[in-house]
């Protein structure tokens, strides 16, 4: 049985990558359900993908804004119209604007859980009343939301925070056969590394790609025998 796999945050890092691994290994997804901001970045990021799809799965993309939540319940509505089911979720879109606590600005801070948070939570209830079933959710926190680090303190919050609802998420949706897994990289050449850690050569940390792979593993039949309520990613 084919199966769909919607991707958030996929217009650049972990998110494309996620896109590329799935859409380029010979598995039983035949429909990959983009979401990104709209952008010059995001068009682009898809045509890369079209251009490398030797198994001729379909690529559907939806731009939305997920700091903006009455959006993300209509890009939920619209998607479940289109396709009927989503049978994988990776929730990975991140923000975060670093600052000290005392230079902290509360749109911010509200933006960042709004993300990062707010965003997961409301994909995955808005499926559920819709009606939809999961095989898989997995949501992507970090490694910063494990130990809290000067600067970083709305992005811990946010990240923390979801490794907490995805517990939950994980014995309460256990009823209906959905496996939920969180994985937390640590350091990983992204863009929003970059805004994190401005100063670090990003040939010497963990690349996106390698986040992606891991994800394929706990997409396939081998990764229900990998029991982590939280999975720490990192070189």
């Amino acid at each position: 049985m084919s199966k769909s796999i919607m991707i958030t945050g996929a217009s650049r890092g972990i998110g494309w990558h996620a896109a590329r691994q799935f859409l380029t290994a010979d598995n039983d997804i035949s429909e990959l359900i983009l979401l990104a901001r709209e952008s010059d970045a995001f068009i682009a990021a898809v045509d890369q993908l079209n251009m490398s799809n030797p198994h001729g799965k379909k690529i559907h993309t939806y731009g939305v804004d997920l700091s903006d939540r009455a959006k993300v319940v209509g890009v939920v509505k619209d998607v479940m119209h289109d396709h009927g089911r989503v049978d994988i979720l990776i929730n990975n879109a991140g923000y975060t604007a670093p600052a000290a606590i005392h230079q902290i600005n509360f749109a911010d801070f509200e933006k960042t859980i709004t993300v990062n948070l707010y965003s997961p939570f409301t994909i995955v209830q808005e499926l559920l009343h819709a009606g939809n079933t999961f095989e898989l959710i997995l949501n992507v926190a970090s490694t910063a939301g494990i130990k809290g680090r000067a600067g970083w303190l709305t992005y811990s919050a946010s990240k923390a925070a979801l490794i907490a609802i995805s517990e939950v998420m994980r014995e309460e949706l256990a009823i209906y056969g959905t496996r939920v897994v969180c994985i937390s990289p640590g350091r990983c050449a992204t863009d929003l590394r970059r805004t994190l850690a401005p100063d670090e050569d990003p040939t010497t940390i963990m690349q996106p790609e390698h986040v992606a792979a891991v994800m394929e593993v706990l997409a396939s039949s081998a990764g229900r025998f990998i029991d982590s309520e939280n999975l720490v990613v990192r070189l």
